[in-house]
């Protein structure tokens, strides 16, 4: 596996790590709505590529309250691996999912956590220091910090260790890499529309002004204009 070997459906795999209530209260930066449409925007995303995930959280009944409802929706079947660590490379249910997948073949291991400085540096440190086969792809707007300071300093110090900073939207085009794949074109435009904001308006009038499709959905009659007098 190498680093210039770009992300594929066969050779990565996704946590997330901690996308729960209490801990996006603290959450300063990235505006924490932006924050919820990344994360499940990534989850849907794997799902359209059967990318294998792993949720995790930590003192859920205590503390940080239940996963995101918008983002368990996507994966109803998934177990949720709780933690008391904060570090969830501290729990051997999170080492063996993650094994499972790499002896798969899935070493790339995508990662959308919170916090930025916390619980996600001391994931990829510990996990590329134990298993320097590991390649970790660290979402950046998928995952918060209590600052833009306290995020973009863990980016830097990530980065520094070997972990390879991405975005949601990169990862989801890096899977699909070819328009030429129809199997999961529509499922992925269709992803687009929803949650990649201005690329997905443009799809919408590509098809419509463009293309003269029709509207994507129903509406009542367009009346007007009639100027007032």
């Amino acid at each position: 596996m190498s680093k210039l070997e770009v992300l594929t459906p066969a050779n990565s795999q996704l946590i997330f790590i901690d996308q729960q209530p209490q801990m996006a209260f603290g959450v300063q930066s990235i505006d924490r709505q932006t924050l919820k449409n990344n994360v499940v925007g990534l989850a849907k995303a794997a799902r359209i590529f059967n990318v294998p995930t792993t949720i995790t959280t930590v003192e859920t009944e205590s503390f940080s309250g239940n996963t995101f409802p918008e983002l368990l929706a996507v994966y109803p079947q998934n177990d949720i691996l709780e933690r008391t660590s904060m570090n969830s490379w501290d729990d051997q249910n999170v080492r063996d999912a993650l094994a499972k997948n790499a002896a798969n073949g899935r070493k790339k291991i995508v990662v959308s956590g919170l916090w930025t400085e916390v619980c996600n540096t001391t994931f990829a440190l510990s996990a590329l220091h134990d298993v320097p086969e590991y390649e970790i792809y660290m979402v950046a707007d998928a995952s918060g910090g209590t600052s833009s300071d306290a995020h973009k300093y863990a980016m830097d110090r990530m980065v520094q260790a070997g972990v390879i900073p991405v975005t949601w939207q990169q990862v989801l085009l890096e899977w699909q890499r070819d328009w030429a794949r129809k199997e999961t074109y529509d499922a992925v435009t269709t992803l687009v529309k929803e949650h990649s904001g201005a690329y997905g308006m443009g799809i919408d009038y590509a098809i419509t002004h463009v293309h003269g499709g029709a509207e994507r959905v129903s509406h009542g009659n367009r009346i007007g204009p009639n100027p007032a007098k």
